[in-house]
C-alpha cells in the first residue's frame, strides 16, 4: 500500500487526511490509529510488562503490611500469617507469583532485545509468547512444589 505524498498546497489540500501540519510549518504524516494495525502478542506483551510492574508495586503494599504487623506484636502478626494463609491470601500470593514470573519473562525479554538479538518477527514472536503464556505453568509449578513438600497447606 502505497502512502501519497503532501500536496503542494500543503496539509489543508490534503484530501486524504494523511498530513498534518506542524505548529513550525512541517508538514507530516498523520501517525497510523490503532485501528490500522493488526493486534499481536508483542503489543500483549508489552502491555503485560506495564501491568506486572503496577501489579508488583501492590505486592510490595502486602510486604509493607507484613513488616507493619511484625512491628506491631505477635498478636497482628500472627492475623497477618493467618490472612496470608487464608484460601483468599494464597490466592493473592498465587497472583503474585504470576506476576513474579512474568516480570523475570518480559525482564528477560528486554535483556536480550537490548543486546540487539531477537528482534526479528519470528524471534520476537516466540519470546512473546514465552513472555505472555510463560508465568502461568511456571506459578502452578512452583505452587504444586511448595505443596507437595508442604511448605504450604489449606
Amino acid at each position: 500500500m502505497n502512502q501519497p505524498n503532501p500536496t503542494p498546497g500543503g496539509a489543508s489540500s490534503d484530501r486524504t487526511g494523511r498530513f498534518v501540519t506542524q505548529p513550525n510549518g512541517h508538514i507530516a504524516p498523520l501517525s497510523p490509529h490503532m485501528g490500522v494495525w493488526r493486534w499481536h502478542v508483542t503489543m500483549t506483551a508489552s502491555i503485560l510488562f506495564r501491568a506486572t510492574i503496577i501489579a508488583a508495586t501492590v505486592g510490595v503494599l502486602f510486604v509493607l503490611a507484613w513488616l507493619g504487623a511484625l512491628a506491631f506484636g505477635p498478636e497482628a502478626f500472627q492475623s497477618a500469617l493467618d490472612l496470608a494463609g487464608s484460601p483468599l491470601g494464597l490466592l493473592v500470593f498465587f497472583g503474585l507469583t504470576v506476576v513474579l514470573f512474568s516480570f523475570i519473562l518480559n525482564g528477560a525479554r528486554h535483556t536480550y532485545n537490548d543486546t540487539g538479538n531477537g528482534l526479528t518477527v519470528k524471534s520476537a514472536t516466540a519470546l512473546s509468547n514465552i513472555a505472555v503464556w510463560g508465568p502461568i505453568p511456571l506459578a502452578v509449578l512452583f505452587w504444586v512444589v511448595l505443596f507437595a513438600t508442604g511448605r504450604v497447606s489449606l
